[in-house]
């Protein structure tokens, strides 16, 4: 803890704990999205962008800050004031940066956890100029060919970009990986065909799947999900594999706890909304959760310990 945020916890005793709320939002609100347009998280910040805007009364801004698979962007958010006015939306990237790289911040000590809004399983998916159905068909042409054929991830380093290490080192294949920064841009080339296949969460590379341009192969979770009830799962072909992604949001540390409970309070109203709810589930497939702030310090805290070490016994590194 730093000596800014102790004096901060010792002066808050002569406040009373509702005056920052009854004064708050008092200006317009951001809601920092540390990847590019076009991907699952942007496309979350957009769907209840509406709905803050209205039960909140002022103007939400979404600003995308691209980088480092999400930790440029957090970085900067880190250094906002803890008055309410800024707001951070993860990817599972968080929680596996600190075992990636030197972050310039404290992913425990400069956040305050705030909601665990939902996981889904990843997505394998082939463009279609290839003949692949199959996970077994992948397999065949991958150790026919090694490094012959190239996947795209969201990131170096996502929950995507380690399945599919696990995924090699338990079949014995080798692939190229192709990190973006950012599902959209990811996305952008493999419709194109820049890359063979993308590693996508399923509200990613689900919407596209009409396009005609992608194939899906394999699911990662433990379930068929709805969707995608013909898709089958990893573990029906390599037992003892899954991995999901998830979102969760963040507010700079020592952001009043009044605020922190009436922001997560119209973030859960804002994505109860039918329509919202209907495309968050649906189109993006995602389980909702909308935990309370301990639960979510908890599942990140875990998810870290979950990936931290494959990335240390695989010697990734992040994406600058």
């Amino acid at each position: 803890m730093t000596r800014r945020t102790l004096l901060g916890a010792a002066a808050a005793p002569l406040v009373a704990p509702s005056a920052h709320a009854q004064g708050w939002p008092n200006g317009p609100i951001r809601l920092v999205v540390p990847f590019p347009p076009g991907g699952s998280t942007d496309a979350l910040a957009r769907l209840v962008q509406t709905g803050l805007q209205q039960r909140l009364g002022v103007n939400i801004i979404i600003e995308n800050k691209a980088g480092a698979s999400g930790a440029a962007g957090t970085a900067v958010f880190a250094k906002s004031p803890p008055d309410g006015n800024t707001w951070l939306i993860v990817f599972d990237t968080h929680s596996v940066n600190p075992y990636l790289m030197n972050l310039q911040y404290d992913t425990e000590k400069d956040l305050d956890p705030v909601m665990l809004v939902a996981t889904a399983p990843y997505l394998l998916a082939v463009n279609t100029k290839h003949e692949f159905k199959s996970l077994a068909d992948v397999l065949a042409a991958a150790k026919a060919k090694p490094d012959g054929l190239s996947y795209a991830s969201v990131g170096s380093g996502s929950v995507g970009h380690l399945f599919m290490v696990l995924l090699q080192k338990k079949t014995g294949i080798k692939l190229t990986h192709v990190p973006y920064r950012g599902g959209g841009p990811a996305m952008n080339d493999a419709l194109g065909g820049h890359v063979d296949f993308i590693i996508g969460s399923v509200a990613l590379v689900t919407p596209q799947l009409g396009s005609g341009k992608l194939r899906p192969i394999v699911q990662t979770g433990e379930k068929r999900v709805p969707a995608l009830t013909d898709v089958p799962t990893v573990i029906e072909t390599v037992p003892d594999l899954t991995a999901y992604t998830w979102w969760g949001v963040f507010a700079p540390a020592g952001t009043p706890q009044p605020t922190v409970e009436r922001f997560h309070k119209e973030l859960t109203a804002s994505i109860r909304e039918e329509r919202v709810t209907k495309a968050l589930t649906e189109s993006q497939q995602m389980t909702l959760v909308l935990s309370t702030p301990e639960e979510l310090r908890k599942f990140s805290t875990a998810q870290g310990k979950l990936w931290g070490p494959v990335v240390k016994e695989n010697d990734i590194k992040g994406e600058m």
